[in-house]
C-alpha cells in the first residue's frame, strides 16, 4: 500500500488516436478519431513517497501501449477494441492491478443525434493471470 494504506489510481483522460475502425466497411477504410480513458489501479505505489518515476507507472508510456494496440489491428467492435486495450495494458503493467478502458467513437455514423457511444470494460490482474 501506498504511504496512506490506500491504492492509488492514475488516470488518463480524452487520449485521441486515429483509427481505421467500425462495422461498416468506409469506417475501416476512411478511419475516424476515438477517444480513450484509461483508470489504472495500483496496489501499490512507492513513488507517493518516494517522488522517483522508476517507483510508479509512466503514464507516457501506457499512451504509447494504447497507441499501439489501438492501430495495429483493425476491430469490428468497441467492445472488442477496449477489451484488446485493456489486455496490452495488463500485460505490459506489472504494477497495474486493475485496468478500466472506456474507449468512445465521439462521431458515430447513427440516425440520431448523439456526442458518441463508448464502450467501458475492466479487467483485473487476478482475471488476466
Amino acid at each position: 500500500m501506498n504511504e496512506n494504506g490506500n491504492p492509488l489510481e492514475i488516470t488518463i483522460e480524452g487520449l485521441e488516436i486515429f483509427a481505421h475502425h467500425g462495422l461498416l466497411p468506409e469506417e475501416r477504410e476512411v478511419g475516424q478519431v476515438f477517444s480513450f480513458d484509461i483508470y489504472l489501479l495500483l496496489k501499490d505505489c512507492p513513488a507517493a513517497s518516494s517522488d522517483d518515476i522508476a517507483d510508479t507507472v509512466n503514464y507516457a508510456e501506457v499512451c504509447d501501449t494504447v497507441v499501439k494496440a489501438a492501430t495495429s489491428e483493425t476491430y469490428n467492435l468497441l467492445e472488442r477494441l477496449a477489451a484488446v486495450v485493456a489486455g496490452k495494458v495488463l500485460a505490459g503493467y506489472p504494477m497495474v492491478s486493475r485496468v478500466g478502458v472506456r474507449a468512445a467513437k465521439p462521431a458515430p455514423p447513427l440516425p440520431h443525434a448523439v456526442e458518441s457511444v463508448a464502450a467501458y470494460i475492466e479487467r483485473t490482474r487476478e482475471a488476466a493471470d
